[in-house]
């Protein structure tokens, strides 16, 4: 038991120094992209797909037709048979800014099978968006405020490193305590499953986007197939970027203080579903995968904790120095989100809970009922 332990404290310590010096350096939050005056004055189109949202829509809406570009933005909203009233809210809040005119509502169609609902929503605001010939398209969430130079710093990196996708993971809401304990490790373990500095690499295939937030010139989502190229996707952003990037096209992805998204969590439960929505999808509907994925948590995040009980001073020693390198990597993230250090040693149960919410995603895709989202179920 005591060689067991031990094999397995080096195996957990060699894990975390090759996320630390071997995995494109995702840890790190690089600070935000400066905004850099562009000097053309592009065509954008907003494409914003809405199921619901009476309650953000406004606030978004407000943002994007504010933004300081000073180029010619058009917001296209696609209203997902919504039954609260969202398409009201979004037109008062364009008559509001006295920008009537540069929104169009949607009545979204039926949903076709083998579409997943966004993404169907998504395209019917893109196909309608493309009559503008824009330079740009913004594909972007109704929950999200953009702060006024959002769109410009957005362009500024496209037209400096000449990318095709061009995307910023938004600044999650993090206020509760159940969102301080999980939402900073939903963005880690994103960093960690699609490293930025990777997905920047024209070498490598790792492809990886934040929905929320991504900048696409319609040329290069052409070529990629279109909207309907991800239509049963329900991770559709990370499929569209690897849709991209395998015709050629170049992805840049990083965080932002410039966009944030207004939806809190209202309980735990709502975390734990968003999670569970696409965890399995994830693994490719794998057992096998889902195996590997409980094993490597394990390694990662238990294993550490367990080692300070052994009565070995040198697999204690491993356990601390384990133990160590996951603070370190995780304490950029923490500082992120503006928290307090402590939060950093609550990774492992945050760990904990994102294995149940990856095994009630199994669950729910063995019974028929995978990918639930806003009463439907996507993923089967």
């Amino acid at each position: 038991m005591h060689i067991t332990l031990i094999a397995g404290g080096v195996l957990s310590l060699a894990a975390w120094l090759d996320l630390l010096f071997a995995r494109g350096s995702f840890w790190r939050i690089s600070k935000p992209h400066p905004a850099i005056p562009i000097t053309t004055r592009p065509t954008i189109a907003v494409v914003i797909p809405a199921r619901n949202e009476a309650d953000v829509i406004a606030r978004a809406i407000t943002s994007l037709l504010h933004q300081q570009i000073g180029a010619n933005l058009h917001v296209v909203l696609t209203d997902d048979a919504s039954t609260d009233s969202t398409a009201a809210v979004a037109s008062q809040a364009a008559e509001t800014a006295n920008m009537a005119a540069s929104l169009t509502i949607l009545d979204g169609q039926p949903l076709p099978a083998g579409w997943s609902g966004k993404v169907w929503a998504q395209q019917q605001g893109v196909a309608k968006a493309l009559e503008l010939y824009p330079d740009y398209l913004l594909l972007t969430d109704a929950d999200i405020e953009h702060a006024p130079d959002n769109l410009a710093t957005l362009v500024a990196i496209a037209e400096d490193r000449g990318t095709d996708l061009t995307s910023f993971m938004v600044k999650l809401h993090c206020e509760s305590w159940f969102e301080r304990w999980l939402i900073p490790a939903f963005v880690f373990f994103f960093f960690m499953l699609y490293p930025p500095a990777w997905i920047r690499d024209r070498r490598r295939a790792t492809a990886g986007a934040a929905g929320g937030c991504m900048l696409v010139r319609p040329a290069a989502l052409q070529k990629a197939g279109g909207i309907e190229s991800i239509r049963s996707e329900i991770i559709d952003d990370c499929a569209l970027a690897s849709a991209i990037k395998k015709t050629g096209g170049s992805l840049w992805l990083g965080p932002t203080n410039t966009a944030r998204s207004i939806r809190p969590y209202s309980s735990i439960s709502e975390i734990g579903h968003m999670i569970s929505r696409s965890a399995f999808n994830q693994l490719r509907h794998s057992a096998p995968l889902l195996m590997g994925t409980l094993v490597g948590l394990t390694l990662l995040y238990f294993l550490p904790i367990a080692l300070l009980f052994s009565r070995s001073v040198f697999t204690i020693s491993l356990g601390i120095a384990t133990l160590a390198a996951m603070l370190i990597a995780y304490t950029p993230m923490i500082l992120y989100y503006r928290l307090n250090l402590f939060w950093a040693l609550t990774l492992p149960s945050a760990a904990l809970f994102y294995m149940g919410a990856t095994i009630h995603s199994a669950v729910r895709y063995w019974s028929g009922a995978g990918g639930m989202w806003k009463g439907r179920a996507q993923d089967r």
